[in-house]
């Protein structure tokens, strides 16, 4: 089968992308990826057996993206490029990442009659319920949620798949009437494939808390840092370790100099993949602290399943699918997302617990046994086979 992927950013990288490519040309697929390219990439290049197009995007045409829904714009830029496509390629089923471009993949499957598969990596709506560019008042005057509700639904019922990450997701989109049948959960597991491994390289004495990440108000830094701020008070030698960058960094140092916690928190910023396992190597446990919403209840970050991998054990806040995974796995603790108070008395009992390499070892056995790309793939694979 000649799959058309289509995908609304600069591809490579995206870890997600490429290993449903991966498997999909182990299984005998043709991979066609359409993308865009702000960057002036080759408009024509082959990754191993999959062929990449890219059109140039203009900054008025990618900007016009936030107003998708009520100006035709970035609409008109995909229908063209994917209809020159046509025009020398024949596919076998049109495959769309991620919500915005749903509209443009049923109506080529539509005139092509074939398949169409959507694949939502998010929970598209209520991600852009907390996106800074959505909530300014221009961002709001150009998308509103409640227009993407509509069209998540619209869409989501016109494909003939809809690939979800979790179980809650799925369901999610269930209850508006998706049959069950049609929804297909592929989740963000680690890719056995990956043969990087990290040795533990630990040289302080201290407990080690490691976040690494995006950081924005609602990866949750600011309750582990109220947490850090009372946990400190009962055992001094604890340190946190934060890797990554965002706008919000500098509210959270804000925070650091008012607690006076200087010397119990580091921000190392952007760092690269193997700067951040070296890191990770370092620390006792990892963490998870996103703020409960229906996104983070209905998605699963691909780190769970890395720092699970790698036998450190996790704290994570209270969203529907990490604890229960955490609980299923028996791989670390749970804590009430918005509590720094549950922070602190959570962290603290993990540490006392001498649990520690236990959490370790379990979480890394069910990434083995479990929670790995090769068994997500599994009904993702049947789903293809099938059309």
């Amino acid at each position: 089968m000649k799959i058309l992927m289509v995908l609304d950013h600069e591809f490579p990288p995206d870890p997600r992308v490429e290993n449903e490519i991966n498997s999909l040309t182990k299984a005998g697929h043709e991979i066609i990826l359409a993308c865009y390219t702000l960057q002036n990439r080759p408009t024509c290049e082959k990754s191993g057996s999959t062929n990449i197009y890219r059109k140039p995007i203009s900054k008025f045409i990618y900007k016009s993206s936030v107003g998708i829904l009520k100006f035709p714009f970035y609409f008109n830029f995909w229908k063209s490029f994917l209809d020159s496509l046509s025009e020398t390629l024949e596919f076998d089923a049109i495959h769309i990442h991620d919500l915005p471009l749903a509209k443009i993949g049923y109506e080529f499957a539509k005139k092509h009659n074939i398949p169409f598969v959507l694949d939502l990596h998010e929970n598209w709506p209520s991600l852009l319920e907390t996106s800074e560019h959505a909530n300014t008042f221009l961002g709001k005057i150009l998308s509103t949620n409640k227009q993407w509700r509509k069209y998540e639904e619209k869409y989501t019922l016109l494909a003939d798949y809809v690939i979800t990450v979790v179980e809650e997701m799925k369901n999610r989109l269930c209850e508006f009437g998706l049959s069950k049948d049609k929804a297909i959960v592929l989740s963000n597991t680690f890719n056995l494939d990956n043969k990087f491994e990290i040795e533990s390289q630990k040289t302080n004495e201290n407990t080690i808390l490691y976040y690494a990440g995006g950081i924005n108000k609602h990866r949750g830094l600011q309750v582990v840092i109220k947490g850090l701020k009372q946990l400190v008070k009962q055992n001094k030698k604890i340190e946190l370790w934060v890797v990554g960058s965002g706008k919000y960094v500098s509210t959270l140092k804000e925070m650091v100099d008012n607690y006076d916690l200087n010397n119990y928190i580091r921000f190392y910023g952007q760092k690269s993949f193997d700067e951040t396992m070296e890191l990770l190597s370092k620390s006792d446990i990892a963490l998870i602290p996103h703020l409960k919403s229906e996104q983070t209840d209905n998605s699963s970050p691909n780190k769970l399943f890395q720092y699970m991998y790698f036998q450190k054990p996790v704290m994570v806040s209270d969203c529907t699918s990490l604890e229960r995974v955490v609980n299923e796995t028996n791989c670390g603790i749970v804590y009430k997302y918005d509590s720094p108070e549950s922070f602190s008395k959570s962290a603290q009992s993990i540490i006392k617990s001498g649990l520690l390499n236990t959490f370790g070892r379990n979480g890394r056995k069910s990434v083995l046994d479990k929670y790995n790309w090769d068994e997500s793939a599994i009904p993702f694979l049947e789903m293809y086979n099938s059309l």
